[in-house]
């Protein structure tokens, strides 16, 4: 059984610009402190510190992936899967999307989308047809099975992504949801209203 994370604040003793000994100054280091403590040892020459927070995010991306897939998988689905549905069910009805639409709003590619799309309609998740309001437009549509299994895996998603983030209080994750927003926003361009 691992051992229960120690989430006190362990780098409040920490100068922004003291970089050479830090790792000296704090209770509990993590990973990522080890790094950079080698790193500035060994290339003083070097500003390290983005590695704080890329190492971080990276390696919580990952630990974020392993907690979110189990969700997933209970009701079918891969991750990928999860997304497609997920965007016919935001939609909202008739619960469809031309399959373009679907790779925008997943940002993936339209050959990966066709895959996943495949692979839904095998599981009866999906189905092609003509567009409800528009004949000659195909487009891909939530079976009212793929309807129920979206609802019910977004759902206990939702609760998951609730616990995960429980342990920040609402004002830091309002705080980190402004700061990843304006970041994010360096590398993607801004959608339209």
């Amino acid at each position: 059984m691992a051992e229960p994370v120690d989430r006190t604040d362990r780098t409040k003793h920490i100068e922004p610009t003291d970089r050479t000994d830090r790792i000296d100054r704090i209770d509990r280091i993590d990973r990522i402190d080890r790094i950079q403590a080698e790193w500035n040892r060994e290339r003083p020459d070097l500003d390290v510190s983005p590695q704080g927070i890329i190492g971080r995010l990276h390696r919580l991306a990952g630990h974020l992936t392993a907690e979110l897939t189990p969700v997933y998988e209970r009701h079918g689905l891969g991750e990928g899967e999860f997304d497609v549905l997920a965007a016919l069910r935001r939609a909202g009805a008739p619960f469809e999307r031309a399959p373009g639409e679907l790779a925008a709003h997943t940002m993936v590619t339209t050959g990966a989308m066709t895959k996943r799309i495949d692979r839904l309609a095998e599981a009866g998740f999906v189905v092609r047809r003509a567009a409800e309001g528009d004949g000659r437009r195909r487009v891909v549509a939530l079976t009212d099975h793929g309807r129920t299994v979206i609802d019910a895996a977004f759902t206990e998603h939702m609760a998951n992504e609730k616990r995960l983030v429980a342990d920040l209080p609402a004002a830091e994750r309002a705080r980190l949801e402004t700061i990843l927003r304006e970041w994010l926003g360096h590398y993607e361009s801004p959608l339209q209203r």
